[in-house]
């Protein structure tokens, strides 16, 4: 295998996978790319890409990993190696659907299924600064024999970074310009943000995670229609509803939204029980279904136009909306109505929203078996950039 690692950096165009799975659980996303050069040279084309389901059983005991009170450390040790083999069948799957062989990959970057994300030191707790990311890379490594890179964010932690944002490496490389200020805002199960300044590098770049994307309102979704519905399509019902403006404003009085960046945040303060709480407190105000939807999907909304008004340094000339938020028609006019810049998505780019965090993260480990610094500690707060990763040949 060390042969095979020589042999695949010697290429001058190579075959990685991507593998992601975000904190809604929604699917294992899985793209093919064809990768040329590293570092500021860095080309890339991709080849395929599709969203696995997970069966739904899988995904409950995701779910109940997340939460201290259920979680248990046999299931988590077996999860540990089933997400693995989760993740090894979807990406043969879609290596198959593309009309290639196994043996045509090269490498593999996969971030794993995050478990839980303490970003800083909880002096109440005891509890340190870490993250546990699972999904096994020794099966990948043995289904594919080819080296995988996987556990990303650790070595970022290690060095004084809270771990996350890692895509915005990627996003300096693919879409840095030298006339516009590009903001690049994900919109995942959490949001998150990369302001790119016209002709900047990367130490130019601001990153840091914006708050709730989807998770709110995938959960208000859940909750409100008894698990029949997991997401609102389109914002379909979001938009026959009106927004509860006074309870907002309650909202935003999170602490989360007055800490300095970089900063980063998960399912651990924006997850089920928060959103309980909100749907709750809507429901004995009267509020019906539409405007509940209506009210956390402005909530995503507000807080990333808030949350760049006051951190990033600049005006906005475009902002470019990626992840599954970027299919909510009623959140992106959200978006436009707060805004005061263009709100484009990926796809008006000629990239895909579905697709972007899987390419990262191949594009992330090519960069790693070449050795080349992959974060940036403008966006995590590391003391110095590292190589992310961990490899497995």
């Amino acid at each position: 295998m060390l042969h095979k690692l020589l042999t695949v950096t010697s290429k001058p165009e190579r075959i990685g996978i991507g593998i992601m799975s975000g904190t809604s659980v929604d699917g294992v996303d899985v793209a093919i790319v064809s990768v040329r050069g590293s570092g500021e040279e860095l080309t890339y084309r991709q080849l395929a890409f599709d969203t696995v389901d997970i069966p739904q059983a899988l995904r409950q005991q995701i779910f109940k990993q997340f939460n201290p009170e259920e979680s248990s450390v046999d299931k988590l040790c077996s999860l540990n190696v089933e997400i693995g083999q989760l993740f090894s069948t979807a990406a043969r799957t879609v290596v198959e659907k593309a009309g290639l062989r196994i043996e045509d990959i090269d490498f593999i970057g996969s971030h794993g299924q995050t478990i839980y994300h303490i970003p800083v030191d909880q002096h109440d707790t005891g509890l340190v600064k870490s993250t546990m990311q699972i999904g096994e890379a020794s099966v990948l490594a043995e289904v594919f024999q080819c080296p995988v890179v996987s556990d990303f964010r650790v070595r970022d932690m290690a060095a004084g970074g809270e771990g996350a944002p890692l895509v915005p490496y990627v996003d300096h490389l693919l879409f840095r310009s030298d006339t516009e200020n590009i903001a690049l805002q994900n919109i995942g199960g959490i949001g998150n943000v990369t302001y790119l300044p016209k002709g900047g590098t990367t130490s130019d770049v601001i990153a840091f995670d914006t708050g709730p994307g989807n998770m709110i309102m995938d959960e208000a979704m859940n909750i409100l229609t008894q698990g029949k519905s997991l997401f609102d399509k389109n914002g379909e019902l979001a938009a026959e509803g009106t927004v509860h403006h006074g309870i907002l404003k309650e909202w935003m009085d999170h602490p989360y939204f007055t800490l300095p960046v970089p900063k980063s945040t998960g399912r651990e303060l924006f997850g089920a029980a928060f959103t309980r709480k909100l749907v709750d407190r809507m429901l004995e105000m009267g509020l019906s279904k539409a405007d509940i939807l209506a009210t956390v999907t402005m909530f995503t909304a507000i807080t990333i136009a808030d949350q760049t008004k006051q951190f990033l340094p600049g005006e906005i000339d475009t902002l470019v909306v990626s992840g599954g938020g970027a299919y909510n028609a009623t959140l992106l006019r959200f978006l436009m109505e707060l805004g005061g810049f263009a709100v484009k998505t990926q796809e008006d780019l000629g990239f895909s929203s579905e697709s972007k965090e899987a390419v990262a993260f191949a594009i992330l480990a090519n960069e790693t078996l070449f050795g080349v610094p992959n974060n940036l500690p403008t966006a995590t707060g590391a003391a110095r950039q590292v190589v992310l990763g961990k490899l497995t040949v």
